[in-house]
Parts: structure tokens; C-alpha cells; sequence
């Protein structure tokens, strides 16, 4: 859709014509008026007051006399004679000669020129400038001036060359959700016929770069109607105020052009839960945007045209008030894509690039578990950018899945340089891995085994995927996952009689899952199906916090110290059952540092011939 673009004041002339006008009267009309003041005598009437000793101070000039009386009230000018004996006379009346007489005006007429004047040019000009201002701004009565009561939203105009549902993959479900919206804003009239009320907000939750401001843009692509976005920080400002005012502009305009789409971003920023402490600064400023913005949601009527959409990945963050019926009726998860979804949204972005016509999207696809539309679409671009360095005119399935190892373990890290002896520990730590993934039932293929270090740390890796996605996991799988990560360091145990800081992660993993078996999967004799641990934020890493006493605690981490040393032990064992096998590969990986998922099976099978 086609964003229609806010105009820009000329500030500048404005403050031009001030100053022109300023400087034309203090030129001008100021010293014309301020003449008037001075009273015109001729030489007579000054040489009678000379004699009547009624001169106060007197000035001669090369054409003129200025005086005043002994008062100093008046002052008075007259013209220059051919008079040898002025000086003497004006001496012997009594007249003080200075030559700092200011031609000064009446009181009134100083205070009319210095006050009231000024005052009431600039009163004059700064209504007219302000009404100008909110004029071209489009402003109504509650605008304030530099537009900080706008809300600045970016208004995207009905367009056919706009973001569609076709435009958006991954997310049928949501689609689905949606299109209602979308039928409602076509035909108001088969709904409010049956006496039906459209939802008056839509909220769409799920993780960063799933496609939710997307789909927002393709409900408004597929109604032809305007959309509004907005993001929800940009509703707090510094001045309190000015984010309530923000929201009034927004849902006057929103009004003016319904039916039409409301989308605020991130609404989370000002809609975050409120609490029945004192607040200062910007908490405050935040509820009474989130006030208002409840006020104005309850001012108008689901019929009215008028759809409101809002995105968050942090929806158990939101005021209840907020998500209560009436408001935001309706939620739509925008998850994570299945394995189908993501090879749809990889072939999508491949339109965009030149690529070789037998690239195998489907792996490209299961190689990709768990990642993000955002991310595919990376993955992609970097696919490209690889083939442009390699000096290729289009980009290869190598590419894509080069690509798809850069966004999990970063670019390969040509410059670090490993010795013979550390090369040979990372070969068996990786083999370890593959080795008791391979001899264990329900674990994933071995897809890519590497010594290559990368640049996000990893000194290699091993790459498994699965056939499908896998949503369910029973006690069994899980705990061959945990032996699997504990394989490369049973491997260097057992071989070098030793152990290295290279299983770190590993170590971070196998922990967090035997926690998650105790906690929360209820795979415990001894807790059962109770509760111990909540997920906070399960959109955005999944931070977990305990929910039990310190007694329980201390159990728990017992229980995961021995579920962890059990599935060491086990893949200890596994490496010791196939120790010939394990010598073989590893040394196969430390010559060739990259071997595939194909040759490890092969090599593994061909020794059990």
C-alpha cells in the first residue's frame, strides 16, 4: 500500500515575516510617531522663556535647538538664529547646557509603543501562524503546535498493487482468523443485518519476526481500505499529555476515514499491566495514554467501520482491561511455521533472487527448525549475497544451506587457526555427539558434521534434522536427547582421559532440558504432575522462575544432577561399545573437517559389515 506522506511546515518563512515586520516599524513608524511628541516654537517664543529664566536643559545643534522647560515635562525644538549673544543669555538665565536630551515621548505614547504595541502584534501573529499551522497539518481544536499532539501515523491509502494474503505464507491459520475481518470491511451490511458486531480489536501475539505486521498490511491489501500504523513507543513523549493526545488524533482521523485499519505495533509499550503504587515520570505519562486509549475504544461501536489491530510478543504483559471483551476481543496467534509453512515462505523470498532450478526447498526447509519468517527470509538473502562472492549468477541449494549454518553458528572464522592436537579434540567431541545420536532409537539424523570454527564461537558442530516437525516428545526421546549432548564430552573422557571448557553449551543445554523433564513436563516419580516452574515471556526466550519452597528447590536440583550423570554414563558407555567405530570417523572428520550426514552413515554402516 501507498504511504501517504505528512507535510512539512515552512517554519522558516513564518519566523521571516515576523522579523520583516519588526524591523519595518522600529525603521518606519516608530520614530515618525514618537516625532510627534516634540513641540515646534519659533525663536521668539524661546528667547521670552530665556528671559523669563523658564529653560530647563538646552542642546544646540548644527541646525536646530532642543530644550525643555524648568520642569523637564515638554520638549520643545526650534530653529537656529544668527544670535552672537545666545550663550551668555542662556547662561545668565539659569539653562543647563548637556548634550544628552533624548527627544522623548509622552508616557502614553512610550507605553503604547513599548508595550502594548509589541504585545499585541505578536498575540496577532501567533494566532494566525498557529491556525495556519494545524490547518495544513489537517488539526483539529486539541492540536498543538509543532505537531506534538499529533500522532504521526503512517497512513498507507488504498492501493491495488498492495501486500496480499498470497504475499504472506506460513501462517494459515491466522489467514483464516482474519479473513472475516476482511469480509466484514467488504460487506458491513450482511452482518449488521443479522444484528453481528465485528470485533472492535484484534490482537495478534506470537514470536518476533512471524509476519504480524504483515498480515496486518495484507487485511488492509485485501479490504482496499486505508491502514493506519503506528508503533506503540511512539505514543510516549516527555510532556504529559502528549501520548493521550496522540491517541485522540489518531481515532479522530481513523473516523474521518472509515472504514479503515487501525495498527499499533508493539502495543505493549503502553499497554503494560497497571499497579495501585505511586508512579512518576514516564509510568504515569504511560497509563494516561493507555486511559485514553481505553476510552477511545469504548467511544465507538463495533459498526462503525473502524478496525483496530495490535501486535505484541509479550501478550501476558497487557492490562486486563485491555483484553477484556468490548476491546480486544479476539486473539490471533501468528506462531512459529510447521515444516510446510516454511518451505512455502523460503520459495516465496526466492522469487526475489536468481536461483538454480533444483534447489530442494523441502530440505532447505527441515534444515530450517524453528526459525522465524524474518529469518527464512535472511536466510535467503544470505543464500545470495554467498553467491555473489563466489562470483555465481544465482544462488545454489550449497548456498542456502551455508546460509542456514550462518544464522545458527555465525560465518565461518578462516583466521583462527587450531593446533593438531586441539583439531583432534573437537573431531572426537563432534563424533561423540553424532555417534550416540546414531546408536540411540527416535534421535534425529545426522544431517552435517564440522570442525570448521565459526564466528559466534564454535569450534564445530554437529547438524540434526528431523524428517518432520516433532511436537510431542515422550520421557525416552528426551533423555537420549540429554545423552546425546553429553556424548562429546564422554568422548573426550574417554579418549584423551580428560576434558576441555568446549562443552559448555552442551552442558547449558542438557541441564536446562533435565529441568524442564522435573518442572514443568511432570516426568518426575517423586513431584509427579505437579507444577513447579513457570515459563515468563514465552515468546521471547522463555525465561522460567521456580514456584516452590527451598526444600523442593534443593530436591530438584538433586534430581537433575542425577538424570544428567545417568545419561553420561549411558553415552560413556555407547563409546565404549563402539570405540572402533568412534577412532574411525573421528579421524575421517579430521581430514576432511567437514564430512555429511551421507558419508558418517556410511562409514558407520560400512563398519558394522
Amino acid at each position: 500500500m501507498k504511504e501517504v506522506k505528512q507535510p512539512k511546515l515552512p517554519l522558516a518563512y513564518f519566523y521571516l515575516i515576523v522579523l520583516l515586520l519588526l524591523f519595518l516599524f522600529n525603521a518606519l513608524i516608530a520614530p515618525r510617531i514618537a516625532q510627534k511628541a516634540i513641540s515646534e516654537v519659533d525663536y521668539g517664543t524661546f528667547m521670552s522663556m530665556t528671559e523669563n529664566q523658564e529653560i530647563g536643559k538646552v542642546q544646540i545643534q548644527s541646525n536646530q535647538i532642543i530644550f525643555t522647560d524648568k520642569e523637564e515635562s515638554q520638549l520643545y525644538r526650534t530653529g537656529l538664529m544668527e544670535d552672537p549673544g545666545l550663550v551668555e543669555r542662556l547662561h545668565a538665565s539659569g539653562a543647563e547646557f548637556t548634550s544628552e536630551i533624548v527627544e522623548q515621548a509622552s508616557p502614553l505614547a512610550t507605553f503604547l509603543l513599548s508595550w502594548l504595541l509589541p504585545i499585541g502584534v505578536f498575540v496577532m501573529l501567533g494566532q494566525f501562524l498557529s491556525k495556519k499551522m494545524m490547518d495544513k497539518a489537517g488539526g483539529g481544536p486539541g492540536s498543538l503546535m509543532f505537531n506534538m499532539g499529533k500522532s504521526n501515523a503512517k497512513v498507507y491509502v488504498k492501493s491495488s498493487d498492495g501486500i496480499r494474503f498470497s504475499d504472506v505464507e506460513g501462517v494459515d491459520e491466522a489467514e483464516e482468523n482474519l479473513q472475516e475481518i476482511v469480509e466484514y470491511l467488504e460487506n458491513p451490511q450482511k452482518y449488521s443485518e443479522i444484528g453481528a458486531q465485528m470485533p472492535k480489536g484484534v490482537l495478534l501475539v506470537g514470536p518476533p519476526g512471524t509476519g504480524k505486521t504483515m498480515l496486518a498490511k495484507a487485511v488492509a491489501g485485501e479490504a482496499n481500505v486505508p491502514f493506519f500504523s503506528m508503533s506503540g513507543s511512539e505514543f510516549v513523549e516527555m510532556f504529559v499529555g502528549m501520548g493521550a493526545s496522540k491517541v485522540r488524533d489518531l481515532f479522530r482521523q481513523a473516523k474521518e476515514k472509515a472504514p479503515c485499519i487501525v495498527f499499533i505495533d508493539e502495543i505493549d509499550a503502553i499497554g503494560q499491566k497497571r499497579s495501585g503504587g505511586s508512579h512518576i515520570g514516564g509510568n504515569d505519562e504511560r497509563e494516561q495514554t493507555l486511559n485514553q486509549l481505553l476510552t477511545e475504544m469504548d467511544g465507538f461501536d463495533g459498526n462503525t467501520g473502524v478496525i483496530i489491530l495490535a501486535a505484541t510478543n509479550r501478550p501476558e504483559s497487557l492490562d486486563p482491561a485491555l483484553t477484556r471483551p468490548g476491546r480486544f476481543d479476539r486473539r490471533v496467534p501468528v506462531e512459529l511455521p510447521d515444516l510446510k509453512g516454511r518451505e512455502a515462505i523460503l520459495k516465496v523470498h526466492a522469487k526475489k533472487i536468481k536461483i538454480a532450478d533444483d534447489v530442494d526447498f523441502l530440505q532447505v526447509a527441515r534444515m530450517a527448525a524453528g526459525a522465524s519468517g524474518a529469518e527464512l527470509a535472511n536466510i535467503v538473502n544470505e543464500a545470495a549475497l554467498r553467491a555473489v562472492r563466489d562470483g555465481r549468477k544465482f544462488a545454489t541449494q550449497a548456498d542456502l544451506e551455508e546460509s542456514i549454518e550462518v544464522v545458527i553458528a555465525g560465518y565461518q572464522k578462516k583466521n583462527a587457526i587450531l593446533t593438531d592436537h586441539e583439531k583432534k579434540i573437537v573431531a572426537y567431541h563432534e563424533i561423540g555427539h553424532a555417534l550416540v545420536a546414531a546408536k540411540q532409537t527416535n534421535s534425529a539424523p545426522v544431517q552435517k558434521i564440522t570442525i570448521v570454527p565459526r564466528t559466534s564461537g564454535a569450534l564445530g558442530y554437529t547438524l540434526q534434522v528431523e524428517e518432520n516437525d516433532h511436537y510431542l516428545m515422550n520421557r525416552e526421546e528426551l533423555e537420549n536427547k540429554i545423552a546425546t549432548y553429553t556424548g562429546g564430552r564422554a568422548a573426550e573422557e574417554l579418549i584423551f582421559g580428560s576434558i576441555t571448557t568446549g562443552a559448555a553449551n552442551d552442558i547449558e543445554q542438557a541441564t536446562k532440558l533435565a529441568r524442564a523433564m522435573i518442572t514443568r513436563y511432570g516426568m518426575s516419580d517423586d513431584f509427579d504432575m505437579v507444577a513447579l516452574e513457570t515459563v515468563n515471556n514465552q515468546y521471547l526466550g522463555g525465561d522460567t522462575s521456580l514456584a516452590c519452597s527451598a526444600d523442593t528447590q534443593n530436591k530438584i536440583d538433586e534430581q537433575v544432577v542425577a538424570l544428567v550423570k545417568k545419561q553420561h554414563e549411558k553415552a560413556l558407555q555407547i563409546l565404549k561399545d563402539n570405540r572402533p567405530k568412534l577412532d574411525e570417523l573421528a579421524t575421517y572428520l579430521y581430514e576432511h573437517e567437514t564430512i555429511t550426514g551421507e558419508e558418517f552413515m556410511g562409514i558407520l554402516n560400512r563398519t558394522e559389515d
